[in-house]
């Protein structure tokens, strides 16, 4: 079993709690939206995603100093599987959201949610 966990700080190795996946698999970690997209578009969908949506995104120039700073959210990665599942006619896998953020988890499972109410019914 494959299971991709996106966070940028809670380290899946150590940190399963609450409603997360505990069953066997390989866990994959990926912290920002640029991995999450990057490792399905080069692996496929895993068998389970479990989201954060609080993620940041930060590039450093050769001496460590930040150029570019963008927040794109575990909502961005959700709107972005979404695509990619309508796009390659793909089955959402399953999913939870382990995020400390209540209005994100919401918007998060409220998307997927509706996305498979959707597909159920076309």
């Amino acid at each position: 079993m494959k299971i991709l966990w996106l966070d940028d700080l809670r380290n899946p190795y150590i940190n399963l709690e609450g409603n997360v996946p505990k069953e066997d698999g390989i866990i994959e970690w990926v912290l920002n939206f640029e991995q999450f997209t990057q490792w399905i578009t080069k692996f496929g969908l895993p068998d389970i995603i479990s989201f954060d949506h609080d993620l940041a995104d930060v590039d450093k120039n050769n001496e460590g100093i930040v150029v570019h700073y963008q927040e794109k959210t575990g909502m961005d990665c959700a709107k972005w599987l979404v695509n990619y599942c309508i796009d390659n006619n793909k089955k959402l896998p399953r999913f939870y959201v382990h995020s400390a953020n209540p209005v994100g988890s919401k918007n998060i499972e409220s998307l997927l949610n509706n996305f498979i109410k959707h597909a159920k019914n076309s």
